[in-house]
């Protein structure tokens, strides 16, 4: 099932001031209650989220795999999106971050859960439609498939670190959400 995110998954003041390797162990933890595996699927990031996940000792109890896929053709070969999608929408978009999500569950059988970004981190690259500093991401949680698009300000390294946190974020809140 495919649904838009909504106010609801707004973050709780407390998880938003928590720092990027807060995030991780709270993120851990959950999937460690549940017995869920993570499998994550970046582009703009280029592996930070993987390396964030993976910094935390004992991670390969809840993080599966991580596919680098900063190519068109790598996002087609490792994750299965369909070529014909990414050159209707281009790469920075919402079928494509939902396809990366689904392909990174399916090209990884032990994962429930999955997190995928695709953005536009700069200096370059940004259109009028996508400027820099716009990014997709899709969060598979238990078959349940959400995307949300995001524009975040400063340089490359700025944009890429607000979307680890921003994804890593989410990723919480949908886990906490899929409990109740």
């Amino acid at each position: 099932m495919v649904t838009p995110m909504d106010s609801s998954l707004s973050p709780t003041t407390a998880l938003a001031d928590q720092d990027t390797a807060g995030l991780v162990v709270t993120l851990a933890g959950l999937l460690q209650k549940k017995g869920w595996m993570l499998a994550t699927a970046e582009s703009c990031t280029g592996g930070l989220i993987g390396a964030a996940c993976t910094d935390l000792a004992g991670s390969s109890v809840w993080y599966e795999r991580g596919f680098i896929t900063y190519s068109n053709e790598a996002k087609t070969e490792l994750l299965g999106v369909d070529a014909g999608v990414i050159a209707a929408h281009g790469a920075v978009s919402e079928p494509v971050a939902r396809a990366m999500a689904t392909g990174a569950i399916a090209h990884s059988p032990p994962s429930r859960v999955a997190l995928a970004v695709t953005g536009v981190a700069g200096p370059t690259g940004g259109t009028p439609d996508k400027p820099v500093g716009t990014v997709w991401f899709g969060w598979s949680v238990d078959g349940d498939v959400r995307t949300e698009r995001r524009r975040f300000d400063g340089g490359r390294a700025e944009v890429r670190a607000a979307t680890v946190h921003h994804a890593l974020q989410t990723l919480v809140q949908l886990i906490r959400n899929a409990s109740r």
